[in-house]
């Protein structure tokens, strides 16, 4: 698979050339929001009393896959609220006073995005405690014995972090954000909104077929369905009229190795692997990212996902397995399924010897000793 293939259907990835369109794509306010109906509705709510007190909201913690509208919805916050925001990330933070520079210089009721919050070091985060819930900056004068703190009040702010790992954010960081909102994968008629609606903007012609077979293959995220719209539009600019009709948002779809479900070559490849080489699993990811020659943190943050939600596969305390679903689909495909082999009637059980052992507590033992 090539790499332009490859980022299209990562969620996370970023094209520079592409940013100026892609940011021209996002919609301004919650109505233009499309998907995350419940999200929407407690968030406007937020917002509004906000604005009726004219305080700053409370601290917001977006979580959920990549690709979703976290950045997104952070903008739209600002406009909301009729602020200015300013953009971070936690890898960007790397010590104490350069977020002691960024929250100095915020207005009253800015808004301050921080992206992979759970990426901020420790160092950071103690600063950043007082500042959300006091608004207010312990800074050090000094070395030494002679050092003492000085306290600096903030302007009122609100914090919107966004995180594709909410169980590596701290406890504390975490309790201090006022309202956590998870983001859900899209359904395909919310996708194939989004597509209409990006064409438009695009000045697109696409047609009602094209824009639902390109959002069932979007995996459930807006952005993806932007850039197979992008690519499905230039190749039919190449190889047509220009207009993105079925017939040539599948034919692109097909040149790009993204079958019907949505999968890629790499996804086709995982697993066949685990139903060809391990006999439908179980496998550990370890192995599988040995034979496909994949990081294990790409295999569980990008594809994973995705097979999960489609059920093609199963985690088990034994490791991935493949399910019929996913083996129906290679089947389909054209690829020669063994026998599974879980199946087999006399595979052990790897928790029978853990029983066995604790019913017998010589069992183990004994079988080391044989």
């Amino acid at each position: 698979m090539t790499d332009d293939a490859l980022r299209l259907l990562a969620a996370d990835a970023a094209d520079p050339v592409e940013a100026a369109v892609e940011g021209s794509l996002r919609p301004r306010s919650l109505d233009e929001y499309i998907g995350q109906r419940e999200v929407k509705a407690n968030l406007g709510v937020l917002l509004q009393a906000a604005r009726a007190r004219e305080e700053a909201a409370d601290h917001i913690l977006l979580y959920g896959p990549p690709g979703l509208g976290k950045t997104t919805l952070a903008t739209i916050v600002a406009r909301e609220l009729g602020v200015n925001v300013r953009y971070t990330s936690g890898p960007a933070i790397e010590r104490p006073g350069d977020l002691a520079a960024v929250l100095t210089s915020l207005d009253e009721r800015d808004v301050l995005f921080i992206d992979e919050v759970h990426r901020l070091n420790h160092a950071v985060e103690e600063i950043l405690y007082p500042a959300m819930e006091d608004y207010a900056l312990d800074v050090m004068i000094g070395k030494g014995p002679s050092a003492r703190s000085l306290r600096l009040t903030l302007k009122p702010f609100t914090v919107v972090g966004a995180t594709t790992r909410a169980g590596r954010i701290s406890a504390p960081l975490r309790d201090r954000f006022g309202a956590t909102y998870r983001l859900d994968f899209y359904s395909d008629a919310e996708l194939t909104q989004i597509v209409e609606r990006s064409a438009r903007i695009l000045d697109v012609h696409i047609d009602a077929g094209a824009a639902i077979a390109i959002a069932r293959r979007g995996r459930g995220t807006p952005r993806i369905v932007n850039r197979l719209l992008k690519r499905t539009r230039d190749h039919a600019e190449v190889h047509g009229d220009g207009r993105v009709t079925e017939t040539a948002a599948n034919e692109a779809l097909r040149l790009l190795e993204i079958d019907d479900e949505g999968l890629d070559s790499t996804d086709r490849k995982l697993l066949a692997a685990i139903v060809q080489k391990f006999g439908s699993g179980p496998v550990g990811v370890a192995a599988l990212g040995a034979v496909l020659s994949e990081e294990i943190e790409t295999i569980e943050d990008v594809y994973e996902p995705f097979l999960l939600r489609l059920g093609f596969i199963d985690r088990t305390p034994q490791g991935r397995i493949a399910t019929d679903l996913a083996r129906q689909h290679l089947a389909g495909l054209g690829f020669e399924i063994p026998p599974p082999r879980r199946g087999e009637a006399d595979m052990p059980s790897l928790w029978a010897d853990v029983a066995g052992a604790a019913d017998d507590p010589g069992a183990a033992l004994g079988a080391g000793d044989r």
